[in-house]
């Protein structure tokens, strides 16, 4: 099943926080920060600044969160994303 998005909106494939920091020493789960970054999987017919693959950074809570076959998506307004990366 794939997520087809309307007008303005980005459906983008929400990136796993890190398990290790960039020392190698584990993070703790309840001490992992909620990513605000995303990979761009599928844009709608009027997003103009962002195509499928870019790196995004949204506003935390202005998505719809998705989850399909355990992978967990977002729906953002591209008014919304911040910036590429």
């Amino acid at each position: 099943m794939t997520l087809k998005p309307l007008k303005d909106r980005v459906v983008a494939k929400v990136e796993k926080p890190a398990e290790t920091t960039a020392s190698g020493l584990l993070l703790p789960s309840d001490s992992k920060e909620k990513p605000s970054f995303a990979i761009v999987e599928s844009v709608g017919p009027d997003v103009k600044s962002v195509k499928k693959g870019n790196k995004i950074i949204y506003k935390e809570y202005s998505t719809t969160n998705v989850k399909l076959d355990d992978v967990d998506y977002i729906i953002v307004d591209e008014k919304d994303i911040l910036a590429t990366l």
